[in-house]
């Protein structure tokens, strides 16, 4: 990627973090999932920064990337990068965020319009629906790619995997998440559990990086093998990645600011 779009990375996943803030700080005292969303910024900023074929003017094109959140409870990222790439507005997406009848609740739901391919949040499903789409890419001989975030609290999504790898889904790019929490603590403590080691050995290209530097996000995308293998990247993230009170404390997978955590976190991002 040439040394502009990775500027243009850079600078898109900066603005997101400051969008999932302030979004998050105006439903009030309301709680948002904003650390797990914090920690994803990276990737979403490449993706749409650069890396995907989409446009927001033409939302159905047949021949647009996919992206499937699996993990829905990061839905101020989804929300607040697809309103900085144009598919609606910022001041739609803040007057209809998790409100009575809001277009943007708690969780997604399908709304291709707005580049919002499925609904989201019920954990195991999301990479299951995107195996699906890369799968009809392949049966149909379409030249799309599927991304998802590969959330892995449910035992379907090693079924997904399989599935992956046994169609030969060459199309289908998995960024894990690896913040190293879930909501009820360390996943080391709840389900240890070595995803290079495990999905390296059904089949799939396993690639670790530090999943919060943009750099090496680009680098493991470009340098993806055609080989009939999907392709897993472990980015080994920060939970609440940008704000220096949410980095690693695990209240912060869903909780809300007051008028002074706010504030620091706007300063921290400028």
């Amino acid at each position: 990627m040439e040394q502009k779009k990775i500027n243009n990375c850079k600078q898109l996943a900066k603005e997101l973090r400051r969008e999932i803030v302030v979004s998050s700080y105006g439903t009030g005292k309301v709680g948002v999932h904003i650390g797990p969303a914090l920690s994803l910024a990276d990737f979403l900023a490449v993706l749409y920064g650069g890396v995907m074929n989409i446009d927001p003017s033409n939302p159905f094109k047949e021949g647009r990337d996919r992206f499937v959140l699996s993990k829905g409870h990061a839905y101020t990222a989804l929300y607040s990068v697809l309103s900085l790439r144009g598919f609606f507005s910022t001041m739609e997406y803040h007057e209809n965020f998790m409100t009575d009848g809001g277009l943007y609740p708690a969780h997604p739901i399908k709304q291709l319009d707005k580049g919002i391919e499925c609904s989201t949040g019920s954990l195991g499903m999301g990479l299951s629906f995107a195996v699906g789409k890369a799968l009809n890419a392949k049966k149909k001989k379409l030249d799309y790619k599927t991304y998802g975030d590969g959330e892995c609290n449910e035992g379907s999504t090693l079924e997904a995997f399989v599935s992956a790898v046994q169609y030969k889904l060459d199309n289908l790019i998995v960024f894990i998440d690896h913040n190293g929490y879930q909501q009820d603590g360390m996943t080391s403590e709840i389900m240890n559990f070595s995803f290079a080691d495990t999905l390296g050995a059904i089949g799939c290209k396993v690639v670790e990086i530090d999943g919060n530097d943009t750099e090496a996000i680009i680098n493991a995308l470009e340098n993806r093998p055609i080989n009939g293998k999907p392709l897993v990247i472990v980015g080994h993230t920060i939970k609440g990645k940008g704000v220096s009170f949410m980095e690693g404390v695990n209240s912060w997978h869903h909780s809300s600011m007051n008028e002074d955590q706010y504030k620091q976190a706007m300063e921290e991002l400028k």
